[in-house]
């Protein structure tokens, strides 16, 4: 049996990815581009459904916990004319979390702790930030999710929590996918050991 094709958005924007803070654990509203980028969401992913034959209610839905996410996946649903509440919120897809990092800018972690940033691009999968989690915990956590999936899913989550699927489903090497590009107002499709976006 072939495994559940996945079709992954990363949360809108925020106010804080605007900002380049690290958000992490931390409950970050959409900002008006991010509601946006939900609503084009649902039209790329429509699109896709309908090349398949399918229809928006023939898929699970999922969402990390994060208000960021859970707002995307609440205006993801509305624009495909689906009940609003009709999703799991899932724990294990909340994005990786930065400890003390959490609400600084890259360039003030830089100027707090240079050596700390030099030790984290030298092995960006088993870094742990302050009080954060590494990469590897993430796709342990990740993992034991995509475990249970047995119907093809759309989710909303999380920069960090893509990376950690894309190693764990070995399309790159850990060390790679910790650098993948994971875009907002796009969709990604986990199929076949491949991934691919669509805008």
């Amino acid at each position: 049996m072939p495994a559940p094709v996945l079709y992954y958005l990363r949360h809108g924007l925020t106010d804080w990815n605007v900002a380049g803070r690290l958000q992490g654990r931390h409950d970050i509203p959409l900002n008006a581009q991010g509601r946006a980028q939900a609503v084009q969401c649902a039209a790329i992913l429509r699109d896709l459904f309908a090349r398949e034959g399918r229809a928006p209610k023939d898929y699970d839905y999922v969402s990390s916990p994060l208000a960021r996410a859970s707002e995307t996946m609440d205006l993801l649903r509305a624009a495909l004319d689906l009940d609003a509440g009709g999703y799991t919120r899932e724990p294990r897809l909340a994005e990786i979390a930065f400890g003390e990092w959490e609400g600084l800018t890259y360039q003030d972690v830089l100027e707090r702790e240079n050596n700390m940033v030099q030790k984290r691009e030298g092995n960006k999968w088993r870094f742990r930030p302050p009080g954060g989690e590494t990469y590897e915990e993430v796709a342990q956590r990740v993992g034991a999710w995509h475990a249970t999936l047995t119907r093809d899913t759309v989710i909303v989550a999380h920069g960090g929590t893509a990376r950690a699927l894309i190693a764990h489903l070995g399309i790159v090497a850990p060390e790679e996918a910790t650098h993948y590009s994971i875009d907002q107002g796009v969709a990604y499709v986990f199929a076949d050991g491949n991934v691919t976006h669509y805008e």
